[in-house]
């Protein structure tokens, strides 16, 4: 038996070596290419120095001789060529993994960075994630809506989802990839006892196809069983996307799901039950709706493909033509469909609601609406990208809106009345920069016809960057002017809780900004200004209504991170003011702070972080939330506000996971009594520890 396995084990290993001899045989000399010299790097989709290939690959007998492409031409150049791309400059193509958005409507993308730092490892709430983080209903994978002013999502993409924005993929934040290996990133958090149970679970692979060319698919899942009773929540997302990022052609496209399914519980009946009693189990606190649910579904298709049209003859060292004058040509479409149902009960919902206009037992409101965007557009790179005038854009676009509710005889049949609505727009862009010390912008989008019929959106932005032993100081300012036509749905509903028609006149706003960075002592502040017309907001009632005259928002953000040895202390405060509380509320003062101690278990092995995070805003007449319609409106009946929310955290990263502990709201009881409502009858957790690791595979 010994020799028999022997002789299996011998055969085996022949085989395998003659495998590799003859696949050493047809395998090119010279496979894997020398990586940029430090200092070779250009511009935004720059070539590099001199033009010259990265990527050329040496002659292994002569360093620094390039490879024969042929044993009979001892002078031509081997080239390597695994990115060809005028959107990548050459530091970012020797990365092994990198990851970016892309516009639409010009092509272009945005570079994001990958998340692999332990900074807000413990920030498991996606919309607490930014500035000074979002008023929300407690649950994960509940509604919620930033302090923010200027963070606050429009109502222009199905206003019923407004709400779930912050958890929901769409084009623009669809996530693409360039990996050299598979790269599968995988990350699962929870929280509370079973009964009680939060969750979050997050999926990633990518994978290239050739260089140029990768796909890769993103899902989320996130949810809770509830504190409360009838608090129940579900969060499924999907992105797959494809990308192809070729010298002259490229290409982006992909499928996104994305499912809210959430137990509307209408927040508690009495607030006493939670500011003067102690319920030793919360499930036990008497709440306001106890059957009504909750369904959005959207589905998204979209793509965006351009070609590129070289004005100068291409050599075989041009390795991109961002340095060449250019001409693009260019073809975005999406299709997108946005569904809601709400369904409740008369006895599970008792007075909640004033009217039942069609059916007095039960609920179910359902809405549809979709979108088909096609878009062309032409690109002119008249010198270089990074030229003084570097990119002019222009475009047309035709958007067919199509809007479907049930009517009064169709209300329990399943049947839709549609409504078609059509739009045509222009728009053109031109942006440039100097070096590294300036880069501008303009852009203008006009709508000539359709039901859009003269909406305007036009703006500009100016940045200006002075450097101190190469640290970076950026001074950047931005102006917009839009007129919009009033949303479909502020202006036709029809459901069994709440009807109206309106007649909206056009808002119009001016906005601007100014932001100064200084990244090297960890500064960033920034003052906001914004004047708005005839602004559509839901009042006390619920019910769109239209300010007269106009209402001025102010916003003042500083962010300062301090440093001692490993002692961090990052603060982030936010002013506002509004001149119309009743039309726009926003609190006067917002915060968020981390301080934590970070040092090294083992040097290059284990690194952890032990700190609290800490979040405050003052009173201020709060959001109330309305389930039948999934909107937040502006209450008049409490102030809320004035209660810090502290969290106790550990995080570590070890090699390439990442682990926390947290306390959440470990201050119950503690400090701030327990005035923790954010939004009106909706209290925020209670204290609940949390546990989450996140693990990256692309070896």
């Amino acid at each position: 038996m010994k020799k028999r396995g022997m002789r299996r084990g011998l055969r085996l290993w022949s085989r395998v070596l003659l495998f590799g001899t003859i696949l050493a045989g047809f395998c090119p000399a010279g496979l894997v290419a020398q990586q940029p010299q430090d200092g070779i790097t250009g511009g935004y989709g720059s070539p590099g120095v001199g033009n010259a290939n990265p990527f050329l690959v040496e002659d292994p007998n002569n360093p620094g001789a390039p490879a024969n492409q042929t044993g009979s031409d001892s002078t031509k150049k081997k080239i390597r060529k695994p990115l060809e791309s005028y959107f990548f400059d050459d530091s970012t193509r020797k990365r092994p993994n990198f990851a970016w958005n892309v516009d639409l409507s010009r092509n272009r993308i945005r570079m994001v960075d990958i998340d692999t730092m332990l900074n807000q490892f413990q920030v498991d709430f996606p919309f607490l994630r930014d500035g000074v983080g979002s008023a929300y209903l407690g649950n994960l994978g509940g509604a919620a809506i930033p302090l923010n002013y200027f963070r606050r999502p429009d109502d222009y993409n199905f206003a019923f989802a407004s709400a779930y924005e912050s958890y929901f993929y769409s084009p623009e934040n669809a996530p693409f990839y360039n990996v050299k290996k598979p790269f599968t990133h995988l990350s699962y958090f929870w929280a509370g006892q079973k009964k009680r149970q939060e969750e979050r679970l997050e999926l990633t692979h990518a994978q290239s196809i050739s260089p140029s060319s990768g796909f890769n698919v993103n899902y989320k899942s996130r949810g809770t069983r509830g504190i409360y009773t009838w608090q129940k929540a579900r969060d499924k997302n999907l992105s797959m996307a494809f990308s192809h990022t070729g010298k002259k052609y490229s290409a982006h496209g992909g499928y996104i799901y994305n499912s809210v399914d959430v137990q509307e519980n209408g927040g508690v009946q009495n607030d006493r039950d939670i500011t003067d009693t102690v319920f030793e189990m919360s499930e036990n606190i008497p709440i306001r709706l106890s059957d009504a649910r909750n369904k959005l579904k959207n589905n998204i298709f979209y793509a965006v493909q351009s070609y590129g049209i070289p004005l100068r003859k291409l050599t075989e060292e041009d390795f991109s033509i961002a340095g060449r004058s250019s001409i693009f040509v260019g073809h975005s479409i999406v299709y997108s469909r946005f569904y809601k149902k709400y369904t409740d009960t008369k006895e599970g919902s008792g007075d909640y609601y004033e009217n039942w206009y069609i059916n007095s037992a039960a609920s179910r409101d359902s809405i549809f609406e979709s979108l088909l965007s096609n878009k062309i557009f032409v690109q002119m790179q008249p010198w270089d990208r990074d030229a003084v005038v570097g990119t002019i854009d222009a475009g047309v676009g035709l958007d067919n809106h199509h809007y479907y509710q049930f009517n009064m005889d169709q209300y329990l049949t399943g049947n839709t009345e549609g409504v078609n609505r059509n739009s045509f727009y222009v728009y053109g862009s031109i942006a440039g920069k100097l070096k590294k010390y300036l880069d501008w912008g303009a852009d203008l989008t006009y709508h000539p016809l359709g039901c859009q019929s003269q909406d305007l959106s036009l703006g500009g932005e100016l940045s200006v960057s002075a450097f101190i032993k190469d640290h970076p100081i950026t001074l950047s300012g931005r102006f917009r002017y839009e007129r919009r036509s009033p949303d479909y749905w502020a202006e036709n509903y029809y459901s069994n809780h709440y009807i109206w028609s309106n007649s909206f006149a056009k808002e119009n706003e001016t906005r601007f900004d100014v932001t100064l960075q200084i990244p090297y002592i960890g500064l960033s502040a920034g003052l906001w200004q914004s004047v708005i017309g005839n602004k559509i907001y839901y009042d006390a009632n619920s019910m769109p209504a239209q300010a007269d005259g106009s209402v001025s928002v102010t916003g003042l953000y500083a962010q300062k991170d301090f440093r001692a040895g490993g002692f961090h202390f990052n603060n982030r405060v936010l002013l506002q003011w509004s001149t119309s509380q009743e039309v726009i509320p926003v609190p006067l003062a917002s915060a968020y702070l981390s301080y934590f101690f970070e040092f090294n278990v083992v040097k290059n092995v284990l690194r952890m972080q032990i700190g609290l995070d800490g979040r405050y805003n003052t009173k201020y007449y709060a959001f109330g939330y309305n389930p039948a319609l999934a909107k937040f409106y502006n209450q008049r009946e409490k102030e809320l506000g004035n209660y810090p929310m502290v969290d106790a955290f550990a995080n570590a990263k070890w090699k390439r996971m990442r682990i926390f502990l947290k306390f959440q709201h470990v201050n119950e009881d503690l400090i701030g009594g327990r005035n923790y409502f954010q939004v009106l009858h909706y209290p925020l957790n209670q204290r609940i520890f949390k546990i989450g690791f996140s693990w990256g595979f692309y070896d």
